[in-house]
């Protein structure tokens, strides 16, 4: 080893977990060396809230486990297997992903498992295993490494920002090659929206047009985009969250049907010339697939026809996305927009801090509705105080008055938009 080279960080022996009796043959079709070598197997461990729950776990257990499986069934879906191997192990197998997008889906999993009973999910990433032998009722793991190009290369290569692929098999219902032209909008709209939902719901996907203000000299730059999406039978309204829980197909479908309805709104509203910039609303799930990706881009660039300096991407459902994944998503759009946003839901400093690296050149959030005078300046100046540790810009949503958007940008925020 030459002088002055950073010593190599020895990797970990495998660990050995041991499978519940019976299972055992479930368990050997997947011991396919290059199935394991591509890390397509993994593992999930509920430990951390076996140990939380301490004495309480036995008597919790049965709803855990009801949880986690509804959050992997409709996570993992047709396209791949999951199943409870031992009394705190989960074995996940993701055929068609890649080892990287696999990887993070399952952190994933676990991180809203993890939140929903303990409130935090520290221990999440520690609670990631890649299965690397399933032998004679013992699986072999190793911790797995999210940072980009490190699993798919070797420690030893260059690198590199890694292909996200989400399922096929999620696609199945976007329709054809190459998805509907741009040029030809109301068509287009006709095959996206309304559209029948991967749990058998009839969804309508609608969006409107909010004017957004840069707060140094307090003129508009434009407008973003508010998707919304309501479940036709009854016409309820999703919330984010459970927009983010969507198929990928549907998420899909909503980003692209957000994009042609604000495009739409844009063309209604007759103005005089093109705006600055539009903020369009796509979701990280979207992103992270090729084909999804391409789909986006021909939209974004039908949408940015129409402004005059570029459209701004807003990455959401951002939360507990390892740095890594949300670099090579934004690093792979950044070329067609004039800037990457993340739009989180709730902007917390360990929330914030979970994107350090992830190449977002600017964060948005919306005020709390419903807060007085005194809760409004603690909320706005935490998250904007960590927000602006973070990122350069700092867009802040629904500020009720210009006497609460003035107090925004004392405190560092960079564009707002105002309630009507």
């Amino acid at each position: 080893m030459s002088e002055g080279s950073p010593t190599p960080v020895p990797t970990p022996p495998p660990a050995p977990r041991l499978v519940s009796a019976g299972l055992e043959a479930s368990l050997e079709q997947f011991s396919d060396p290059q199935l394991l070598a591509d890390g397509k197997v993994n593992v999930i461990s509920l430990e951390a809230v076996r140990e939380r729950l301490a004495d309480r776990w036995v008597f919790k257990r049965d709803q855990i486990y009801g949880f986690t499986d509804r959050v992997l069934e409709r996570g993992v879906g047709d396209g791949g297997v999951y199943l409870r191997v031992s009394d705190t192990d989960f074995f996940i197998v993701h055929p068609d992903l890649s080892r990287l997008a696999g990887q993070g889906a399952c952190l994933r999993y676990l991180r809203e498992v993890l939140h929903h009973f303990l409130g935090d999910d520290e221990m999440a990433t520690a609670s990631v295993m890649q299965v690397t032998q399933i032998s004679q009722g013992r699986l072999e793991t190793q911790p797995i490494d999210l940072r980009p190009g490190r699993a798919a290369q070797g420690a030893d290569a260059p690198e590199e920002a890694p292909e996200l692929v989400v399922s096929s098999r999620s696609f199945a219902s976007v329709g054809g090659a190459g998805g509907p032209s741009p040029d030809d909008n109301s068509s287009a709209l006709e095959r996206w929206t309304p559209f029948v939902c991967n749990d058998g719901r009839e969804l309508r996907v609608s969006a409107t047009l909010e004017p957004v203000y840069e707060l140094k000299g307090f003129t508009r730059i434009g407008f973003r985009m508010i998707r919304r999406v309501i479940v036709v039978a009854t016409d309820e309204e999703l919330s984010q969250q459970r927009i983010a829980q969507l198929s990928a197909a549907d998420l899909l479908r909503a980003d692209i049907a957000t994009i042609l309805r604000g495009i739409d709104r844009l063309k209604a509203s007759g103005a005089a010339e093109n705006p600055l910039s539009l903020i369009v609303p796509l979701s990280f799930v979207s992103l992270s697939s090729q084909r999804g990706r391409a789909l986006l881009v021909q939209h974004l660039k039908a949408a940015g026809s129409l402004v005059k300096m570029g459209v701004i991407s807003e990455i959401c459902d951002i939360e507990g996305v390892p740095p890594g994944m949300l670099l090579a998503a934004s690093s792979l759009v950044r070329p067609f927009t004039l800037l990457v946003a993340g739009r989180l839901l709730n902007p917390t400093p360990a929330v914030v801090r979970n994107l350090t690296g992830s190449g977002l050149q600017a964060l948005s959030f919306e005020c709390p509705s419903g807060l007085g005078d005194a809760e409004f300046q603690g909320w706005a100046t935490g998250a904007i105080g960590a927000a602006k540790r973070m990122a350069k810009s700092v867009m802040v949503y629904r500020a009720n008055s210009p006497s609460r958007a003035g107090a925004l940008a004392s405190l560092g925020a960079t564009h707002v938009s105002l309630t009507g």
